[in-house]
């Protein structure tokens, strides 16, 4: 393990000690520097929110902004606690399961289920909060930085998640299996695919690339999809886990027509807790043909 792989995973132990309400209030102070100084996320969130067009008025979104970079402050401190812990204590931090019954009778049904998880609240809490239930294989993206990839499969791995890449044939032959043998498999389903390998589809009104890696699982397994999230409770309260239908066409055959009931998914969990989105993430990098491209 290179050295500063090391020093990140012994602070993330350090900074995992404090409580809960602690590292949120720290988040929040880092949060209130994301607002007040200059810096990319602060540049990227107001890129992103200055693109969204419907749903939110625009004092909305201003609005929505300092809010969101306090957010933003609290899901990356809370991570010490979710990854530096032992994984059932930390499952200690749920309060309440909202749309239970749709996971029980997904589960039951044993004909596969997809877990759809947006970059919403604490997405890494909802993966162990599946893991203690039922197997499950989770599909991911290498980060940019190689020597990173250990840290995030040892973390994410706790509760023996099967972690799959989610690029090239055999990842996604493992994740057709699953499903096909009435497995979990969980996806990012908001995370922006390379040009040519998705549909643009409206995304809170703006076009957004979108994948059609899960629209195309649960067309050809007949496997359930659910959206979920865990929302991040005030003054460090813990967390509440929520489980949505995902909304009619999500597995037809026309991808057009899967990505948009794709993105309406996520659309429905972000007005659940608006300010916990990722909104720094860059959604609209890539645009159809004629659009100019967002200055992040």
């Amino acid at each position: 393990m290179r050295w500063y792989i090391a020093l990140l995973y012994a602070l993330l132990r350090a900074f995992g000690r404090l409580s809960l309400p602690t590292l949120h209030r720290m988040g929040a102070a880092l949060g209130w520097l994301l607002v007040h100084t200059p810096n990319p996320v602060r540049r990227k969130a107001e890129v992103t929110l200055g693109l969204v067009i419907t749903q939110f008025r625009a004092e909305t979104r201003q609005s929505l902004l300092p809010a969101a970079m306090r957010e933003a402050g609290k899901s990356a401190l809370e991570i010490c606690k979710i990854w530096s812990g032992d994984p059932v204590s930390v499952l200690g931090l749920v309060r309440q399961v909202h749309g239970l019954p749709l996971f029980e009778a997904a589960l039951a049904s044993k004909r596969g289920l997809i877990i759809a998880a947006p970059h919403l609240g604490c997405w890494e809490l909802l993966n162990f909060w599946v893991c203690r239930r039922t197997p499950v294989a989770i599909a991911y993206r290498p980060p940019r930085q190689p020597a990173l990839e250990p840290l995030l499969i040892r973390a994410r791995g706790a509760l023996a998640a099967e972690q799959v890449r989610a690029e090239g044939v055999a990842g996604v032959r493992t994740l057709y299996r699953r499903l096909a043998a009435g497995g979990v498999v969980g996806i990012l389903p908001d995370q922006q695919p390379k040009q040519g390998d998705g549909e643009f589809a409206p995304f809170f009104g703006t076009p957004a690339l979108t994948m059609v890696l899960l629209p195309r699982l649960a067309q050809r397994t007949g496997a359930a999809v659910l959206f979920a999230f865990a929302e991040r409770l005030a003054h460090g309260a813990g967390f509440d886990l929520h489980f949505l239908p995902a909304p009619p066409g999500i597995d037809d055959p026309d991808l057009h027509t899967a990505v948009a009931a794709l993105n309406r998914g996520v659309e429905n969990c972000v007005q659940v807790a608006p300010a916990q989105y990722q909104w720094h993430y860059k959604r609209y990098s890539i645009r159809p043909p004629g659009d100019p491209r967002p200055r992040y």
